[in-house]
């Protein structure tokens, strides 16, 4: 079963370079800040690497909180009493 998947930058720091965390449920990875991504890209390969390492499958979007994490979501899968639409116009 997939899960949410929450991502955090870590800055640099005198014995490691900046790094971006993954965690879920299931567990954590944590990967190198690459440069040649935008900070949305290095999020996107810490939650995929976490992904990747538990065999999950399927489509994930991400929303972005205020301080600069993420959340990734699984929605391949409907949940009754879990999601909900806004009509546009309202």
């Amino acid at each position: 079963m997939t899960q949410a998947i929450m991502t955090r930058y870590h800055g640099p720091s005198n014995v490691r370079g900046a790094r971006v965390s993954a965690t879920a449920a299931a567990g954590k990875v944590t990967v190198g800040w690459n440069h040649a991504l935008n900070p949305a890209g290095n999020h996107r390969a810490a939650a995929l690497a976490l992904a990747t390492k538990y065999g999950w499958t399927g489509h994930y979007v991400a929303g972005g909180f205020w301080n600069g994490d993420y959340a990734w979501v699984h929605v391949d899968e409907r949940f009754s009493d879990g999601e909900f639409t806004i009509p546009e116009g309202e």
